[in-house]
């Protein structure tokens, strides 16, 4: 198109042919209406980060993002969104809209790391010009250890020890416990469907856990040093959770007492991957 252009622009020239000036002319302002187009089509697109999810240093995860088109009437076409690790392209936008975006990409450390920056670019409309914007992207989010395979070599805490609650705490495999009213929180395969229909509400059968003894996780007893010690523990506070063995840690001076579920977990996850070594 380009070449075109300036052919028939030294053509016009040479000859002084009012025909091709006027060719010339239509060339060179299809081009500048199509930059302005452009610029116009990535302008008042803002991108927020989402929460993520569980993120291990050197492992690829998919970071969840949130692109708001703020213009009240004009779409947005062909959007290119890229942190140089992963893309994703959104071929329309309304005016008004959101769409959650995907971005795969990967940590090397772990620790409050911050965001990546996203680039946003567009070929619209016809790929004269491909438009290019950098937006900013406030805000940290928490990288676990590099995941490190591994066995425990630690001995069981005694049962004694592990706190009362844990020990009658309910799970959902072991023999029959009581039957109680459904609060919501419980998963559909316990129901209590004859019961619930005789009372006309809903109860479910509440069992015992099937949990092992506790274990107390020394990190100082792990093999290797620094990073992948704390990456050992990594793993095994996770394969401890999966089996339903509560689990603690002992982390330099700071000791996480002996407990189970979601929210225990990502603090013991948490510990280790804001320890410092030093």
């Amino acid at each position: 198109y380009i070449v075109v252009t300036l052919l028939l622009g030294f053509g016009a020239v040479n000859t002084g042919n009012n025909l091709m000036y006027l060719l010339v002319s239509a060339l060179l302002g299809f081009m500048a209406v199509s930059g302005l187009l452009g610029k116009a089509n990535i302008s008042r697109l803002e991108l927020r980060p989402l929460p993520a999810p569980e993120l291990y240093a050197g492992l690829q995860a998919p970071l969840p993002w949130l692109l708001v088109n703020r213009r009240r009437r004009l779409p947005a076409f062909l959007i290119e969104l890229s942190t140089g690790q992963g893309r994703a392209i959104i071929p329309l936008l309304g005016p008004g809209q959101r769409q959650r975006v995907r971005l795969p990409h990967t940590f090397d450390r772990r620790g409050d790391q911050p965001l990546p920056a996203v680039t946003l670019s567009s070929h619209f409309p016809i790929n004269f010009f491909v438009r290019h914007l950098r937006l900013p992207t406030a805000g940290e989010t928490l990288v676990f250890p590099a995941l490190i395979e591994s066995r425990l070599p630690v001995t069981d805490d005694p049962v004694s020890s592990m706190p009362r609650q844990l020990l009658e705490q309910a799970g959902y495999e072991g023999d029959l416990r009581a039957i109680v009213d459904y609060s919501g929180a419980e998963p559909l395969r316990s129901l209590h469907w004859k019961l619930s229909a005789r009372h006309e509400e809903l109860k479910v059968k509440q069992t015992e856990s099937l949990g092992g003894n506790p274990v107390m996780i020394d990190v100082a007893d792990l093999p290797g040093h620094g990073e992948e010690q704390l990456g050992r523990a990594c793993w095994l506070v996770n394969d401890l959770e999966r089996r339903q063995r509560p689990v603690g840690l002992r982390l330099g001076s700071q000791h996480l007492a002996v407990g189970s579920g979601q929210t225990h977990r990502l603090r013991l996850l948490g510990a280790l991957a804001r320890h410092d070594p030093s």
